[in-house]
């Protein structure tokens, strides 16, 4: 059986996951200071995250990291945080369709997300899997997912 972590992203500023599942006792703070309702719980009641049902939007003061005390998050600049890569199927997408969109690359925190040639295109080096992008997506059965 695939253990639970592997399966979901943690938090910003989550440590190394051997760390963080020591240091992490449950608290569910994080989850509780989260205004986007972006983190929820596994089983052990650790916290985590599904960018492809909830966006985190990286609020710039980090409330799940303030509300931390076991020191499982730490601030982390946006540039460190990576719940994941944001992934399109051009086929989906409603560009393929012919009208223009680009409602994801203007969600993008970062940048990752551009638009090229007129379509989506993700930089996999910058992209930080928050889900924002897909949550913009105007195509019903998203054109976009975040794999971890």
């Amino acid at each position: 059986m695939t253990p639970d972590w592997l399966m979901w992203p943690r938090p910003p500023g989550a440590v190394d996951e051997k760390v963080f599942v020591v240091r992490c006792d449950g608290c569910q703070d994080c989850v509780n200071a989260c205004p986007h309702l972006a983190i929820g719980r596994l089983d052990d009641s650790t916290p985590a995250m599904n960018p492809n049902k909830v966006p985190c939007h990286l609020c710039a003061e980090m409330p799940c990291v303030a509300a931390c005390e076991t020191g499982a998050l730490l601030a982390t600049p946006i540039e460190g945080v990576f719940m994941g890569i944001a992934e399109i199927d051009l086929a989906s997408c409603v560009v393929s369709m012919g009208p223009e969109c680009g409602a994801c690359a203007v969600d993008c925190p970062n940048g990752s997300m551009r638009m090229v040639a007129g379509k989506p295109f993700v930089d996999s080096s910058r992209c930080m899997g928050c889900g924002l992008c897909r949550a913009a997506c105007p195509v019903w059965d998203k054109a976009i997912k975040v794999i971890w």
